[in-house]
């Protein structure tokens, strides 16, 4: 059985163990262009080790953004910062993934810390606001307007266009969002999908969005790399979206080109009950795994490396994402390395600290990691 450290193979890229740092929002944005800070927070993760390294959740459009201050890719000038970004992550011998997104009736609202809720055209916030159905999220976020047919096209062609964008800046791993309760999970679920035409009712029709916006994406990114999705295995609230219509979607899914289910839950509504506990939502990873023949992705209050191994070992998921763990200790792969008795490559300036016999991390040098007979050069900064 496979194990934490073990590599993972989708296609044609090679994961150097099972670890991946989950999309994190950080609201430090200015019109949607990343910065010095999502340098710093994503190398971070590279440099600790992990397999793969998401961005936040990327808007596809201006209105897609869940605040002002959000990341997007929906324009090529987007993209620009973003490839700095990657060549670092490949450096570390790590794969880039972007995830990107819609907020849909979640939009427009104010970064966490500043408020909760709908915010004004003032502060920075958007006029329109859409969703499947003219239903707001609360009380307190905006009022959206349904999408038409032709407004429905528009988002399939703009999660395909940063896909492209996607390619061309050398990411590697490209998530669609569909959980969370933002805009494809709202199509999915009763809850938030009151339409009458063929984006809604029968399950056929709620997933019409997101099967067209996999197939959009599958046929620009590129063939070699994986594609994922990330969905709400579960509304957590009766008559809603459950696991068993998640397992049905993971079997589409895969057959138009999906390579791995991320199963997250919840989202759609306030104030849900929802089992909190330590792994709590890798039993859909395990049974959308099982059950829908595809690899999967567990993720939520997954913090110690004897769980995240159990989570692999014991077939619930192929790959764990850590979220609020990974900010707490960035370099939480080397750690679990060291606690499972695994070997995990460090970087050579960080040799002196390293456990004995951890061999260095290559690809530090330009062409490097296309010439895997150099040695990289061990330098070490004075005392």
């Amino acid at each position: 059985m496979a194990h934490l450290f073990e590599p993972l193979k989708l296609r044609g890229v090679q994961f150097a163990n099972r670890i991946a740092v989950s999309p994190m929002c950080q609201y430090s944005c200015s019109d949607g262009m990343a910065n010095d800070w999502h340098f710093v927070h994503l190398a971070t993760r590279a440099v600790g080790g992990a397999a793969l390294v998401f961005t936040e959740a990327t808007a596809v459009t201006p209105e897609g953004r869940i605040s002002p201050r959000d990341l997007g890719l929906w324009s090529d000038r987007h993209a620009e910062p973003l490839e700095r970004i990657v060549r670092f992550i490949h450096e570390q011998g790590s794969l880039a993934g972007i995830q990107l997104a819609h907020a849909g009736r979640k939009a427009s609202t104010h970064v966490p810390w500043e408020g909760r809720g709908m915010i004004s055209q003032s502060q920075g916030g958007w006029e329109r606001v859409v969703a499947p159905s003219a239903i707001p999220f609360s009380e307190d976020y905006p009022q959206p307007q349904s999408l038409s047919i032709s407004e429905i096209q528009d988002v399939v062609r703009a999660f395909a266009a940063a896909a492209g964008r996607a390619a061309e800046a050398g990411f590697d791993v490209v998530e669609i969002h569909a959980a969370h309760g933002y805009l494809l999970h709202e199509f999915l679920s009763p809850h938030a999908n009151h339409r009458e035409d063929a984006y809604g009712g029968a399950f056929e029709n709620r997933t019409r969005l997101a099967r067209e916006v996999v197939e959009a994406v599958r046929r620009v990114w590129p063939e070699t790399h994986p594609l994922l999705i990330r969905i709400s295995s579960t509304d957590w609230v009766p008559c809603g979206w459950d696991v068993e219509q998640s397992v049905e979607l993971a079997r589409q899914a895969r057959l138009l080109g999906v390579d791995l289910v991320d199963c997250s839950s919840a989202g759609i509504v306030p104030g849900e009950k929802i089992p909190v506990v330590p792994g709590y939502q890798t039993a859909f990873a395990e049974r959308i795994r099982r059950e829908a023949g595809i690899a999967t992705g567990a993720v939520g209050m997954i913090t110690d490396p004897v769980q995240a191994d159990h989570v692999v070992r014991s077939g619930q998921a192929d790959l764990v994402l850590l979220a609020r763990e990974m900010l707490r200790d960035p370099y939480w792969p080397l750690r679990a390395a060291r606690e499972l008795g695994q070997t995990a490559s460090w970087p050579v300036q960080y040799l002196r600290a390293a456990p004995a016999g951890s061999p260095p991390r290559a690809a530090l040098e330009p062409g490097l990691r296309e010439n895997s007979s150099q040695e990289p050069k061990a330098v070490f900064p004075s005392r």
